[in-house]
Order: structure tokens, then C-alpha cells, then sequence
């Protein structure tokens, strides 16, 4: 092998630079992490609480593996994410409807969010609470909903009941797609959750109906 092709390969080598993980891969792969540990429930819990407030991750990244993991619990598993989700829903009202200004305006533009800010708060006035739940449904940021829905000023008692319909679908869903299908559905539901979330909901509805009306 000649000299020039030697050097060619060293200077290849020291041209790779190494590979930097960003701070929401970090986040992604600690949550993952702690999808084993022993307090992985309360874990689940928190995340789910802050997620609808600040934190980037959903919890679904958590949900999926403890689910496999304990295909049994996955429905407990789902009602805490809904319990805790909702709650946090919650604390990101309040953010939006008292400390917009102060706090949660920072919270939007931190993430990068004020465009889906903007578009949320003009989907709002066009299509009212439907968005609401569309939006709880889909992978679109919760925590621009939560905190627009504080800002414009919708129905606390409302906010809430739909919020509990929208998370409850979307993390009972998910339970129920692992337990029943294992570790081959899991990339269909990675890949298409916000579809499967939102053609699961219209099935419900139409169950309700077809009971009400036979």
C-alpha cells in the first residue's frame, strides 16, 4: 500500500468529528431509562404531569416499554399517565390564564413554539373546543394547548373534560394496541399515533351512537 494512500486514511480519521447528542436526545434516552428503574410509576407520573406544562418528551416514550414489560399493568400504566396528564393540563391553564406574561409566554418561546402559539389561538376562534380535543389527541404540543387554552379564557370545567377525553384515548389506546399485539405494533404506533389516536376516538363515537340509536 503506498504512502499517499496511508495518509489519505489518516487524514479521513482525524477529519471525523465525533457525534454530539443534543439535550432533547439526552432527555429522550434518560426517559427511556427510566422506564425500568424501580420507581418507574412514579416516574411515569411526573413526566406525564410536566410534559403538559414544559417538558418536550411525551410519555408515551416511558408508556411503551413499561408496557411490554408488564403487558398486565399496561392499562394501570395508561390511567396514571391520564390522571397525571390531565392534571398537568391543569397547572399549564393556569400558566396561560394568570402568569402568561411572567412565565408562560418564556415557557412557548423557549421550545420554539410561538408559531403553533399563533396557529392554535386562530384554530381556537374557528373551531372552539374541537380543537381542544383534536389537539389532546394528536402529537401537536399539549403544552401550547394547555397554556393558549389559559390565555383565551375557555371554560375551565370544559378544558378539563375534554382534556380527561383526549389524554384517556390517546395513553388507553396505546395500552391496549401493546397488549393485545406485543412488541410488533410498537413502530406502527411510533410512526402513526396521532392517526391511530384520532380514528380510535371516532370509533368510540360511533359505538355511543349506535348503542343510543338501537
Amino acid at each position: 500500500m503506498s504512502d499517499d494512500v496511508i495518509e489519505e486514511k489518516d487524514t479521513a480519521k482525524k477529519t471525523v468529528a465525533p457525534v454530539k447528542c443534543s439535550p432533547l436526545r439526552r432527555l429522550y434516552d434518560w426517559a427511556m431509562g427510566i422506564a425500568g428503574h424501580r420507581h418507574a410509576v412514579p416516574w411515569l407520573g411526573f413526566i406525564s404531569f410536566i410534559e403538559s406544562m414544559i417538558f418536550p418528551i411525551p410519555p408515551d416514550v416511558m408508556l411503551m416499554p413499561m408496557c411490554l414489560a408488564e403487558r398486565k399493568k399496561a392499562f394501570f400504566f395508561a390511567l396514571v399517565c391520564t390522571v397525571a396528564s390531565v392534571l398537568g393540563g391543569l397547572g399549564g391553564y393556569m400558566l396561560g390564564h394568570l402568569f402568561y406574561e411572567g412565565f408562560g409566554q418564556k415557557i412557548v418561546a423557549f421550545y420554539g413554539y410561538e408559531e403553533q402559539f399563533l396557529k392554535f389561538q386562530g384554530y381556537y376562534i374557528e373551531w372552539g373546543i374541537w380543537i381542544v380535543l383534536l389537539g389532546g389527541l394528536t402529537p401537536f404540543p399539549y403544552k401550547v394547548i394547555t397554556i393558549a387554552s389559559g390565555v383565551a379564557g375557555l371554560n375551565l370545567w370544559l378544558f378539563m373534560l375534554v382534556s380527561v377525553i383526549a389524554r384517556a384515548s390517546r395513553f388507553f389506546l396505546v395500552a391496549a394496541l401493546l397488549w393485545f399485539f406485543g412488541e410488533k405494533i410498537r413502530i406502527l404506533i411510533e410512526k402513526y399515533l396521532g392517526l391511530l389516536t384520532v380514528l380510535f376516538f371516532l370509533l368510540l363515537l360511533g359505538g355511543f351512537a349506535v348503542i343510543k340509536y338501537l
